[in-house]
């Protein structure tokens, strides 16, 4: 049964500034997401302040359009009060709703400000039905799910949803990130700018050379940029993500420019408006048909207008199942741009370029040249007599040659002019002149159908005939239009004057009153029917009709927006504080992927062995990342504590669980410890009765946290985020309600992709089971010689890791200080004897700690990680 909701699939465009949010909305936006200066997920992008938010919000709901604010990053110690008293402040000022990462948070917004709509980020890693409940639990009213899902996983999904009564929006249209979205440790390890904390440096668009370990060579790849993906778009997909029940089809680009807002919403406001006319002619109601807005199809133009506003190229990737090296912008991991052929020849200080496309003056070309790009903004248009364009070069183009591909990355013509009174509102007045009664204007939003009734907007007003500007505009005019058609009432702005007289001279005529009342040049709307109520011999002055309007629109004005006004925040009643934890001694913990390993851990000493499921399968033990007949002589010893995946799909459709056909949760038992990587194993791990520790990709970085994993799942332990300093450990662990551990040594995981980088070398059948590849070390080495360990897993994932090994078991002392009673040593990049080394070395850290206060010295060519280095 098809929901009732579909007309309202709303488009959701980036904010990342005024400009762009005015571009987003004049393109026809139903939703903008911004971020205020702190706690979002691009603190690059212009942002917000809290009076400018307010600002925001209010040209944005006059037009129908919701905002909501980000709030997308780990919040660390410390900033807790900050962040809930952020949100608090952009509600007050009329946020819809707020996309959150962090658990904490999201639990705290519940329960201390119920009115506000609490969306949870795809940086919460919501890939299956556990996810979904998981949201339900937080009291989230939508989820974003993770980019990497594939249709079919797409529409289960949105079922689960519609069942919790949760809304479910995806990615529709911009930059992919290669690794699951919030697992990112890559720009932060490398170089102190932490991914979840919206200071991305984008490490993984630099160049990589893909090195086979055992052979001591390079393998051969397409490129250079082994972790650069295409860019996602849709827009020939919407009318199937419609179907799937999709709520919201969110583009991404609050970095981009206000002309790749306006370009890409038109477009996907174009294939939205097409696909819900589509629904609706099917659904042949008359409501659905008169609120629906016809459009054209979506046509070649709009796709190159998508390219031109920015591409690496595009891919439809995990939707349809693509996961390998098509999705993959291996040469270049930045803007292509618009494709405009090949030069001609280079003569007299000039290229000569042939091109189908019309170019202007003030256009940005660059060349692709053999000895790198070059760049060059075109001045007057000049062709050549055969109409070539004649480009002059200079001294930074000057390697051009003929045969050079030429892109223009920027359109002149496709610049956004700013103006915060467009778009208009589109509205319906009634004016009243009857003699001896007061003079009376009344104005409400117009209805799609009152456009079309008017011709304002009908079957042939969106055709390929019309300029794009103009398309455009009766886009956005319409979807304003259908947006507040479907508020709860109808608005109403009135006014009255004096009354009115009879003419002592001329009498005023019928387009005398239309004339003047229909003077909104300076307003943010635009009259699109009016009606004239009026007796015969009235006399009035226009002035009278200049200030009653003028009423009137202000009193429409404070009618939409009266949703918004004057909201008050709730009385919050502090939290009892949970018991503090207290447990009994420290525990030395070891990660390991095969038997071996395992039992030389346990003959070390450790106290605790944990096994990813995926490497419980007979055939799936890995040495050192590597496959390796000889790891499986014997089976792991009794008591091993299961980790589960951080990513684990529902086995339909064309996930890789489906392909695999492989249930991690039968190593699982009621009452058995388990290890959960992801709020949705959280929630599963719930269900199924297990004593639950969390692992670090699940970022527990603030008191919230831990309260919520603690009351919500009765989570005994946490294995706290590589990102927290050894202060802000000691500021965490201060009487905190379950026990914490930290990562002691062994190689930090940077990233866990869907794509497998493996498959850069060459053509890859999937079948991960019997893949040779993964019998041999691989690694990414960077352009400083750093080289960084690459393990495929059994579902055919990759998991990157940093180039430095981490120790600090010189720190051991510091840490039992903080509040610190576990202590992890990962072995998954070791053998049994490097493995016992370890953990040898972490017992006697912890011995020497316990008698004397000591430390043991630090390893060399080791890192710290962020212990004594906070991330920004």
């Amino acid at each position: 049964m098809r929901s009732k909701r579909v007309r309202k699939v709303e488009l959701l465009a980036p904010a990342g500034n005024e400009a762009a949010l005015h571009a987003a909305v004049a393109a026809g936006a139903d939703a903008v997401y911004l971020g205020l200066e702190a706690f979002n997920a691009r603190r690059g992008a212009d942002n917000f302040t809290i009076d400018t938010l307010r600002e925001a919000c209010a040209y944005a709901h006059l037009r129908g359009v919701s905002v909501y604010v980000t709030m997308n990053t780990v919040i660390l110690p410390g900033e807790v009060d900050a962040a809930l008293e952020c949100v608090r402040q952009a509600y007050r000022a009329g946020a819809d709703g707020f996309i959150v990462q962090d658990i904490g948070l999201a639990a705290e917004i519940t329960r201390t400000l119920p009115e506000a709509s609490l969306h949870l980020s795809t940086q919460m890693n919501t890939h299956n039905l556990a996810g979904v409940r998981a949201a339900a639990r937080l009291g989230a009213e939508r989820i974003t799910l993770a980019r990497e899902l594939s249709l079919p996983e797409v529409a289960l999904l949105c079922a689960a949803a519609a069942e919790e009564g949760i809304e479910v929006e995806v990615f529709a249209h911009g930059a992919l990130c290669v690794c699951y979205s919030g697992q990112c440790f890559m720009s932060s390890m490398i170089g102190g700018r932490s991914a979840n904390r919206g200071m991305c440096a984008q490490a993984c668009r630099l160049p990589y050379e893909l090195k086979n370990g055992a052979l001591q060579k390079s393998l051969p790849s397409p490129g250079d940029h082994l972790l650069s993906p295409q860019d996602l778009c849709t827009v020939d997909m919407v009318p199937q993500l419609v179907e799937a029940g999709v709520a919201s089809l969110k583009i991404e680009g609050r970095m981009k420019s206000p002309e790749y807002v306006a370009a890409v919403v038109a477009v996907y406001r174009k294939a939205l408006d097409g696909a819900l006319a589509a629904r609706a002619a099917e659904d042949a109601t008359e409501d659905a048909i008169e609120a629906s807005v016809p459009t054209a199809p979506v046509t070649d133009d709009d796709r190159t207008r998508l390219a031109e506003a920015f591409s690496r190229g595009f891919t439809t990737a995990y939707l349809e199942g693509e996961r390998g090296n098509a999705i993959m912008s291996y040469q270049r991991p930045n803007n292509r741009g618009l494709f405009l052929g090949r030069v001609d020849e280079v003569r007299d200080g000039a290229a000569f370029l042939g091109s189908s496309q019309v170019l202007a003056e003030g256009d940005v070309l660059e060349f692709w040249t053999r000895k790198g790009n070059a760049v060059a903004t075109l001045g007057p248009v000049r062709t050549d007599r055969k109409g070539r364009y004649h480009i002059p070069l200079d001294s930074k183009t000057r390697t051009v040659r003929a045969g050079d591909r030429v892109f223009r990355v920027r359109s002149a013509e496709a610049a956004f002019t700013d103006d915060a009174r467009e778009p208009r509102v589109p509205i319906v007045g009634v004016a009243t002149l009857h003699v001896g009664e007061p003079l009376a204007v009344k104005f409400h939003p117009a209805t799609v159908a009152d456009l079309r009734e008017v011709g304002f907007v009908d079957d042939g007003s969106l055709t390929e005939a019309l300029d794009f500007a103009t398309a455009d505009g009766l886009a956005a005019t319409a979807a304003i239009a259908r947006r507040l058609s479907m508020l709860p009432e109808v608005p109403v702005g009135s006014a009255e004057g004096a009354p009115v007289e009879t003419a002592r001279t001329r009498p005023v005529s019928f387009e005398d009153v239309a004339a003047h009342i229909d003077r909104l040049g300076n307003t943010p709307f635009q009259l699109v029917r009016l009606t004239v109520d009026m007796d015969d011999g009235v006399g009035i002055g226009f002035s009278a009709l200049h200030g009653v309007r003028a009423r009137a629109l202000d009193d429409l004005a404070a009618a939409l927006n009266a949703p918004w006004a004057g909201r008050r925040l709730p009385r919050v009643a502090d939290r009892e504080p949970l018991p503090a934890a207290h447990p009994s001694g420290c525990r030395i913990a070891v990660t390991v992927t095969n038997p071996a390993c395992a039992r030389a851990a346990k003959r070390a000493g450790a106290h605790l062995i944990y096994v990813p499921a995926l490497n419980y399968r007979r055939g799936e033990a890995v040495i050192a990342g590597q496959k390796n007949a000889a790891a499986e002589q014997a089976g792991y010893p009794k008591g091993c504590i299961p980790i589960m995946p951080v990513v684990d799909h529902e086995a339909v459709g064309l996930s890789r669980e489906a392909a695999v056909a492989y249930d991690v949760w039968k190593y699982t038992d009621k009452g058995k410890p388990l290890m959960a990587e992801s709020l949705a194993s959280l929630e599963r791990a719930d269900e199924e009765g297990a004593l639950i520790s969390v692992g670090a990709h699940v970022p527990v970085t603030n008191e919230l946290a831990l309260r919520t994993v603690r009351e919500m799942y009765g989570a005994e332990r946490v294995w706290l985020s590589p990102e927290l300093t050894l202060r802000q450990i000691e500021d965490l662990a201060h009487d905190a309600p379950l026990e914490l551990g930290v990562l002691l040594i062994g190689a930090t995981e940077l990233m866990v992709t869907e794509h497998c980088m493996l498959m850069s070398q060459g053509p890859c059948n999937e079948d991960c089971a019997t893949c040779p590849r993964r019998k041999s070390p691989h690694f990414l080495k960077d352009r400083k010689g750093f080289e960084f360990p690459v393990i495929t897993d059994a579902m055919g994932r990759s998991h990157l890791y940093n180039a430095v090994e981490l120790d600090v078991a010189s720190s051991m002392p510091e840490l039992m200080a903080a509040g610190i009673s576990a202590f992890m040593v990962d072995a998954t990049l070791m053998n049994a004897e490097e493995t016992a080394h370890a953990v040898g070395r972490a017992i006697r850290a912890l011995h020497v700690a316990q008698n004397d206060g000591n430390a043991i010295a630090k390893m060399p060519n080791t890192t710290s990680g962020h212990l004594y280095r906070g991330v920004s």
